[in-house]
C-alpha cells in the first residue's frame, strides 16, 4: 500500500520542505510504497541531508530598482539569489520560483553568486547619467551568508563603493561585516555608510530554529558593538516580529542594542505573502504545533483577517489592535533608550564618478572602467 511521508524537518536548514515554485506544473511528494529498509532508516531515507551548491549567476546588471514608499532607498545591491541563512520566514523566497527552483529548501541550499558584481557596479556607476542615492546592500538576501567567506565578492562591491564615495546602507545578521571595517571605517569618517544589524531574539535555541545557518544572537550584538566602537554607525533591526513567538522580547532586544552602542532601531511585522505562507506554516507546525494555530490567528488579526496584505503602508506594520500595540511598546522602548536620535542625511556631494576608459590592447574597442 502506498501512502505520502510527511516533510520533515533537516538538521541546519529551516523550511521543512522542498514545496515546487508557483510557476511549476508539478508538484512532488515522498511515498512510502511498503518496502523497508535496512535497519529501519525510512527517516533518513526521505530526510536526508542537503548539501549547499554555489553557482554562478550571469545577470548583466547589478543595480536593482524600486519605487516603494515602505523602504528608504530607491535601489540595492544583491550579491547572491538565495541566502544560506535559511531563515524561514524570509520575504526573499518566492524569489527563487523565477528560477524554477523551491522557495523552500532550494532557496537555502541552491545559492547564486554574482562574480562579476563589482565589475558591472564600476560599469553603471560611470554612465553619464547616473546620479548617486544610497544603495542598500543586502536589501533581498545577506550579503554577508556564509559562501561570502569564500568568495568576498561584497567586499569587492565595498572596495568600488569606497573609491567612487558612493553612500550606502548594508543590511545583514552576520558577524563577518566586522571583517571590512578596514573599508567602512574610513567611508564612516566620511559620513557615507551605515549598518543595521537584524536580530530576531536573544535566545540561542529559537534562533537555531528560525535562523539555522545565521550567527548567533550573541555574535551579532558583539558585531553590532565592534561596528560602532570603530566609528561605524550602526543600529539594530527587531525583524520579523512574530505573533506569539518572538514579539514578547521586542523590549529586551531594544535594551541589548543600546548596551551594543547602537545609534537607532526598527521593527518589521511578519509578511507571509506567496509561497512563505504554507512554508512557515509547515514550520510551525513541526516546531511549536502547540501554538500554530494561536499564532496564525494573531497573524491575520493584523492583516484584516488575510494571511497577508501587500498594500503599501501596511506590509511592513500590519493593522488592528495587536499591531497598534505592537507599534506603541516599540515606540515607547525606543525614546527611552534613546535609538530615536539615529536620522542619517548622506552626503552625496561626494561622489566620484569612475571614468570610462577604452583598452585596444588586445584589438577591437572593447570598453573598460578604471577608478579616477
Amino acid at each position: 500500500m502506498v501512502q505520502s511521508l510527511p516533510d520533515r524537518p533537516r538538521k541546519g536548514r529551516g523550511a521543512v520542505s522542498n514545496r515546487s515554485g508557483r510557476y511549476e506544473a508539478y508538484a512532488t511528494e515522498s511515498v512510502d510504497d511498503g518496502w523497508s529498509l535496512p535497519g529501519g532508516g525510512l527517516e533518513e531515507a526521505f530526510a536526508p541531508r542537503v548539501e549547499t551548491v554555489v553557482g554562478r549567476d550571469a545577470s548583466r546588471k547589478i543595480i536593482a530598482r524600486n519605487q516603494s514608499p515602505d523602504v528608504p532607498f530607491d535601489r540595492s545591491i544583491n550579491p547572491y539569489k538565495g541566502c544560506e541563512h535559511g531563515c524561514v520566514y524570509c520575504f526573499a523566497r518566492p524569489t527563487h520560483a523565477w528560477l524554477g527552483l523551491s522557495p523552500g529548501l532550494d532557496f537555502e541550499t541552491r545559492i547564486f553568486a554574482k562574480p562579476d558584481a563589482a565589475a558591472l557596479l564600476q560599469r553603471e556607476l560611470a554612465r553619464p547619467g547616473y546620479k548617486p542615492a544610497v544603495i542598500a546592500l543586502g536589501a533581498n538576501t545577506d550579503p554577508y551568508q556564509p559562501t561570502e567567506r569564500r568568495l568576498g565578492i561584497t567586499r569587492s562591491l565595498l572596495e568600488v563603493l569606497a573609491a567612487t564615495r558612493h553612500p550606502l546602507c548594508i543590511v545583514t545578521k552576520s558577524g563577518l561585516v566586522t571583517r571590512d571595517l578596514d573599508i567602512l571605517g574610513p567611508m564612516a569618517e566620511r559620513g557615507l555608510v551605515r549598518v543595521m544589524v537584524s536580530v530576531t531574539t536573544l535566545d540561542p535555541a529559537l534562533a537555531r530554529l528560525m535562523e539555522p545557518r545565521a550567527p548567533t544572537p550573541a555574535r551579532r550584538l558583539e558585531a553590532l558593538a565592534a561596528l560602532n566602537r570603530a566609528g561605524v554607525p550602526a543600529g539594530m533591526l527587531a525583524a520579523p516580529m512574530i505573533p506569539a513567538i518572538n514579539d514578547g522580547e521586542l523590549e529586551a532586544l531594544l535594551e541589548a542594542a543600546k548596551a551594543a552602542g547602537a545609534v537607532s532601531a526598527g521593527y518589521v511585522l511578519l509578511r507571509l505573502p506567496l509561497e512563505i505562507r504554507d512554508l512557515f506554516v509547515e514550520w510551525l507546525e513541526a516546531h511549536f504545533p502547540e501554538r500554530a494555530a494561536r499564532v496564525m490567528k494573531l497573524v491575520r488579526e493584523t492583516r484584516g483577517g488575510a494571511d497577508y496584505e501587500s498594500a503599501f503602508g501596511l506590509r511592513q506594520r500590519g493593522r488592528g489592535p495587536y499591531a497598534e500595540l505592537l507599534a506603541k511598546r516599540f515606540a515607547l522602548a525606543r525614546k527611552r533608550l534613546g535609538l530615536d536620535r539615529g536620522d542619517w542625511q548622506p552626503d552625496c556631494s561626494q561622489f566620484v564618478k569612475p571614468a570610462r576608459v577604452t583598452d585596444k590592447s588586445r584589438g577591437g574597442d572593447r570598453r573598460q572602467l578604471s577608478l579616477l
